[in-house]
């Protein structure tokens, strides 16, 4: 086992464990939960050590715009709204772009997207189907909150 000076004999369980839960989170996503721990066991055994550097590195914040991370989630889950505005919120066939200089329905500012994703919108002006009060998902008023401030930031630089 290689011991770093600075974190000592933290390194090696420090790099297996964060490999085992990056595979974990991966997991859930692809395969299933057995999937996934069978391939987080095989990381944890395999693990090779990780510098402190590069671990710091994975966890820093990108410069720019800052995202609601929880908002993310719920926009690429629960409230299933990349299903119409596609995953990077580019828009598909269903619904708009949340990313281009155009706003539909509203002015583009946080308190009117929240006001959006309440209510839905019955009668699309540009897409043949309507979006459902909180896209058909049961969103609490906090999740409805940081989806809102999610899409915000997909449209930095707008109001």
């Amino acid at each position: 086992m290689q011991v770093d000076r600075k974190w000592g004999a933290l390194s090696a369980p420090l790099a297996a464990a964060t490999a085992a839960a990056v595979l974990v989170m991966l997991g859930f996503w692809t395969a299933g939960a057995q999937s996934a721990h069978a391939r987080a066991l095989e990381a944890v055994t395999n693990a090779a050590p990780v510098s402190p550097a590069t671990v710091a590195a994975a966890m820093a914040v990108p410069a720019g715009p800052v995202q609601d991370t929880s908002g993310r989630a719920i926009f690429h889950g629960k409230g299933v709204c990349f299903a119409c505005h596609g995953a990077d919120g580019v828009g598909t066939l269903l619904g708009p772009s949340l990313k281009d200089t155009v706003w539909l329905h509203i002015d583009g500012s946080v308190d009117s997207i929240v006001a959006l994703v309440k209510r839905g919108v019955a009668a699309p002006k540009q897409f043949p189907q309507a979006m459902p009060p909180m896209g058909g998902a049961q969103l609490t008023e906090a999740e409805v909150q940081s989806v809102a401030r999610y899409v915000h930031s997909l449209s930095a630089g707008r109001p």
